[in-house]
């Protein structure tokens, strides 16, 4: 009796064995196999970026972020090969990442949104932008927040999800801006002598590039002034240097000059 159970447990063994080894050994095979492809596929990405010039602190996250998830992916994968019924599993684990998704989902926008910032570079540290009437420069990107510094040195923390959804302006993303200047004369005075000083201020500043051509124009005849514009074209780093120096010259110099700048008034005739 004892060796018939023998042979038996023997025998069920043995169809065990051949049943399932092959798949122990694939799911093995498949599992190293897997790793080395998920190793080199973070060092491609890492590369990427690296050339790419994001952010050296995202970079790492990033890679192991993504290595945790195709691991994972990998290690499902496997236990399905050998036959182990994921369904309950995935269920539970699908659920959980839902009640997490929901009790995060703002700083998880955030995230996203940081990640999104440092990868597409929509704005860098060291660029001067503006949001809703907020003007700064970039201090920090982080992975939930960015930080600007204002100009007369406030700290200002923004959510990136915000940032994200926005419109922004950057003012430094191009090496060159447009300078436009709206000066008034009075009415009577020699409109070519302001023309002739200001393309002589113009041709006589170095910031100012001479790759385009300067534009001085009559562009209004309003109700109190004879409207000039002024259009040139800068470096960014020089825009308001420029811009500034410009009105105090003109202030000091058309006065000096004969020119007149008016401001609005209302003239009263009175008839008996």
């Amino acid at each position: 009796m004892n060796d018939i159970l023998s042979a038996e447990n023997y025998s069920f063994l043995f169809n065990l064995i051949i049943e399932y080894a092959p798949r122990i050994l694939l799911g093995i095979t498949f599992l190293f196999v897997g790793l080395s492809i998920i190793r080199r596929s973070i060092n491609l990405l890492e590369n990427f970026l690296i050339k790419r010039k994001i952010d050296e602190s995202l970079i790492p996250f990033l890679g192991s972020l993504l290595s945790i998830i195709l691991q994972i992916a990998l290690i499902i994968s496997v236990l399905s090969m050998l036959g182990v019924e994921m369904t309950s599993f995935l269920a539970i684990l699908g659920a959980a990442g839902l009640a997490v998704g929901l009790a995060l989902k703002d700083t998880l926008q955030n995230f996203a949104a940081g990640v999104m910032i440092l990868f597409f570079k929509p704005f860098k540290v060291g660029d001067f932008i503006e949001y809703e009437g907020t003007r700064g420069t970039v201090k920090e990107i982080q992975i939930f927040n960015s930080i600007l510094t204002t100009v007369d040195n406030k700290r200002v923390i923004i959510p990136n999800g915000i940032l994200q959804t926005s419109m922004v302006t950057n003012f430094s993303s191009e090496d060159r801006r447009r300078i436009i200047w709206t000066y008034s004369i009075g009415y009577g005075d020699d409109f070519n002598k302001a023309k002739n000083l200001l393309l002589k201020w113009i041709k006589e500043d170095n910031r100012i590039l001479k790759d385009e051509e300067p534009m001085v124009v009559l562009s209004e005849l309003a109700d109190s002034s004879v409207n000039i514009m002024v259009r040139v074209w800068v470096k960014s780093e020089n825009f308001l240097g420029v811009k500034f120096d410009f009105n105090e010259k003109v202030y000091n110099e058309f006065p000096k000059n004969g020119l007149s700048i008016p401001f609005p008034q209302l003239d009263v005739n009175l008839s008996k």
